[in-house]
């Protein structure tokens, strides 16, 4: 079995110009090569994995050291615990997220299941909520986890909301990349996962079986906003031995999209 990853999203290629800073963005770069993976790397680690020389890789995290955003033990880099300012100014800037975390807590507690949100950055959801009951997966997920778009049940949801000439462009780059066998159960090609995103639109939820990790089942619905369009995604996340397909949709489906239909209200009212 091919273990799900938490994903890095790709790096377009950017000349430099007024409306583009080389050197923020490599700033940016070495933040984000530090990982669950590699949370403490040397200079010549960092500067191989942002591809940077390492006269450049030092100005870069010295830089960063005096701000505050990394620390080092005298060989190796970590990033402080100051480095959450930076993704907090995000959710603490979208009400959505704090009308929807008590309806998530009352919703995981009430299935004993594990709650989760995320939005649509590039081909990845990323989290930015996360309510866990039970570990599900083999990689730990918190805010600011990555996992692909195409095999997840939130990640559907999201991509239902796309308009068509976004969709088609985004099935149009998975499939010269070949989507990947996770697991047997994958959706083998594009032209089924078209018709698996359209079923979503259609029904106005999604499940996902054991698609990205083996015994992993998920159910997702969406938020939506005033005019109707998909602001986020909810998500149920359950172990298929202790909660088949069919019990998810008999008794967490209703309960699922009664709380997403309750946080959409929230933001409506509120936001």
């Amino acid at each position: 079995m091919t273990e799900p990853h938490l994903h890095q999203p790709p790096t377009e290629v950017l000349k430099p110009g007024d409306s583009y800073v080389q050197s923020f963005a490599r700033g940016l770069s070495v933040i984000r090569a530090f990982s669950a993976e590699a949370p403490r790397q040397t200079l010549s680690e960092v500067a191989k994995r942002c591809e940077l020389t390492r006269a450049g890789a030092r100005r870069i995290l010295l830089t960063l050291e005096t701000l505050g955003y990394v620390s080092c033990d005298g060989r190796q880099f970590s990033l402080t615990p100051k480095i959450l300012d930076l993704g907090f100014a995000y959710l603490s800037a979208q009400p959505l997220w704090q009308f929807a975390e008590p309806v998530m807590q009352s919703l995981a507690s009430e299935l004993g299941e594990s709650v989760s949100a995320a939005v649509l950055e590039g081909s990845d959801i990323v989290y930015v909520l996360r309510v866990p009951n039970r570990k599900i997966m083999s990689v730990n997920l918190g805010v600011g986890s990555r996992l692909p778009a195409w095999c997840t049940s939130m990640g559907r949801v999201l991509l239902a909301d796309l308009p068509a000439e976004a969709l088609s462009a985004h099935l149009t780059q998975l499939d010269a990349q070949h989507l990947p066998r996770h697991t047997s159960r994958t959706v083998a090609n594009t032209a089924e996962l078209a018709q698996r995103i359209a079923q979503v639109r259609e029904q106005g939820w999604c499940l996902v079986n054991q698609e990205l990790e083996e015994g992993l089942v998920s159910l997702a619905a969406p938020i939506v906003d005033r005019s109707g369009r998909t602001l986020a995604a909810l998500n149920i996340g359950a172990q298929v031995n202790r909660s088949p397909p069919e019990t998810l949709l008999e008794t967490c489906l209703p309960k699922l999209l009664e709380a997403a239909r309750q946080i959409s209200r929230l933001v409506q009212i509120k936001g």
